[in-house]
């Protein structure tokens, strides 16, 4: 038995990689699968690198990425630059940035081909004006000012018609130190109407003068209205400028912003992402108050499943809407706003609606969240506050909320916390005191004061096996940093198969962009996702809904 011991997969501990599989030590000192180039590019461009992780850095856990990126070019540079076309149109990442770092990577290492076809994919990729900004900047940082690269830019601006153009010009100004004079210096765009030579030159130099009344040119009308609130002294001025014209947001001077009549006029156009950012300024000039006209308006874009598609408004947008806009103070604290709660029951019903449809699969769900230490550090896609245990909760909660039959549990490698709660049960995981009829951000509050501790991705089944507890899939919100305990999740799972359920599946939620996971590649009942892609949830649903249940005689 000496011999055996250390070959038996079902007793490896998880510092230890599993006899005879393909695992590589993961951050954290344990043992886990390595993802492949392709699924590490499709984490990156969903959850992107900002704010790090637990065991890595932002700039480390960005070269990491970007290495995987190089290779996939190296590999099959069109379909690299697909998988960034195809994440950044269907809206399934929160954030464009990792795709138009994506791309300019591929404009400036990939073949020839790559190449071309990362620089035709601009006007995909950047489809405002912010994005092309962006995407220079990246591209400034990686490459030079080709031949190739000024023309995809010229393109850019030449293919737009001409009042989307000055729209563009007028809402996107600058961003990271770029702005539209600075790319139309480099590109040369050629004018092919008067109209266009006059936004390019407006954009290079500006207007000598603005007068009275509107201009007569309809292409230009836009651009005189921008120029004249520069010029107004009231803010009834401002607001009929807005409203007659459609002034955005960002062409508003800033003096006019604290007046409710401007607001008034704004709101009425207010794209529906501008309008997620803003709540809390609506809130704070009074317009959005208990009972208002304006409250409902907003309610109902909000409750629009058609308007969130058209959007592309990302769950994760509306989740940091939430967070923010519920706990009435920003995140230095310089202003407060007390929320209205008719708005934020609108945003609780807009997460879920954000998603898409998603039908019920009628399984046994183990929801299993990982609330070990390294959940509780960095941050999700850039959000402020969104750590991986807080989005663990959010997405944990979608299925929660389409499955009748779910039990949602907590775990780290801490005996403590669990052992507290029931002495005799398994060490270090216990079910949480989450119900899908609270709201997201009570749910979001109560998960963050969870207490931390090692990380041991094994206990859900073990916990399941345990008490004999019928599950048809095990879901697994983790970074995938396991390494606490005494055996491998999928040796866990392999022993709740054999023990209880032998059709048991088991979805590993990744919402970290590292090179990790606990699903066994070589397991067709091992699902590998990335958390927080809209995607996820009808994904996960049909992984499930395509095996037999407990229900079925599958198990016992």
């Amino acid at each position: 038995m000496r011999y055996l011991k250390p070959l038996a997969t079902r007793a490896t501990p998880q510092s230890l990689p599993l006899p005879g599989s393909a695992q590589a030590p993961n951050s954290a000192g344990g043992y886990a699968w390595a993802v492949d180039d392709w699924t590490r590019l499709d984490r990156f461009l969903v959850l992107g690198s900002e704010g790090g992780s637990y065991y890595a850095t932002e700039p480390a856990l960005t070269r990491e990425n970007a290495r995987a990126l190089a290779r996939c070019l190296a590999a099959d540079g069109p379909r690299a630059v697909w998988r960034i076309v195809a994440v950044s149109e269907a809206g399934r990442a929160p954030k464009n940035d990792p795709a138009l770092f994506a791309l300019a990577l591929a404009a400036a290492e990939g073949d020839d081909a790559t190449r071309r076809a990362a620089l035709a994919a601009l006007p995909r990729v950047a489809r405002t004006g912010t994005h092309l900004l962006h995407f220079a900047a990246f591209a400034d940082g990686l490459r030079g000012w080709g031949r190739g690269l000024r023309r995809a830019v010229a393109g850019w601006y030449a293919d737009r018609g001409d009042a989307d153009l000055a729209y563009q010009l007028v809402k996107y100004q600058a961003r990271d130190g770029w702005s539209h004079r600075d790319l139309l210096r480099l590109a040369h765009p050629r004018p092919a109407t008067e109209t266009r030579r006059a936004l390019y030159y407006w954009a290079t130099r500006g207007w000598p003068g603005v007068g009275e009344a509107p201009h007569p040119d309809e292409g230009l009308r836009l651009i005189w209205a921008f120029e004249r609130a520069k010029r107004a002294t009231s803010a009834r001025e401002v607001a009929a400028l807005v409203r007659d014209h459609r002034l955005p947001r960002e062409a508003v001077p800033t003096a006019w912003l604290t007046e409710a009549a401007v607001w008034e006029a704004l709101l009425e156009g207010l794209p529906l992402g501008a309008l997620l950012r803003n709540l809390a300024t609506l809130t704070r000039v009074g317009l959005v108050a208990p009972g208002s006209d304006a409250s409902r308006a907003v309610a109902a874009r909000l409750g629009d499943r058609e308007g969130l598609r058209r959007a592309r408004i990302h769950p994760l947008a509306v989740l940091a809407a939430l967070v923010t806009y519920g706990q009435g103070h920003g995140a230095r604290g310089r202003h407060t706003w007390t929320p209205v709660a008719a708005v934020v029951e609108a945003l609780d019903a807009a997460f879920y609606l954000a998603f898409g449809n998603v039908a019920p699969t009628g399984r046994h769900w183990l929801l299993a969240l990982d609330v070990s230490g390294s959940m509780g550090a960095g941050v999700v896609a850039g959000v402020p506050g969104l750590t991986p245990r807080v989005a663990a909760a959010a997405m944990a909660l979608v299925t929660a909320n389409v499955e009748a039959e779910h039990t949602i549990v907590g775990f780290t490698s801490g005996g403590g916390w669990a052992r507290n709660l029931n002495p005799a049960d398994v060490s270090g995981l216990a079910p949480l005191a989450i119900d899908p009829r609270q709201r997201l951000d009570e749910v979001v509050r109560y998960t963050a004061g969870l207490p931390f501790g090692g990380t041991d991705c094994s206990l859900p089944m073990r916990w399941a096996l345990k008490h004999r507890l019928a599950v048809d899939v095990f879901a697994v919100y983790t970074d995938s940093e396991t390494w606490a305990g005494p055996v491998h999740p999928a040796a866990a799972l392999r022993e709740y198969r054999a023990r209880v359920n032998p059709a048991a599946r088991m979805v590993t939620v990744g919402l970290v962009s590292n090179g990790f996971t606990i699903a066994d590649p070589d397991d067709a009942g091992m699902l590998d996702v990335v958390g927080f892609d809209t995607a996820a949830p009808a994904l996960i649903a049909d992984f499930a809904a395509a095996a037999p249940g407990v229900g079925d005689g599958a198990g016992g």
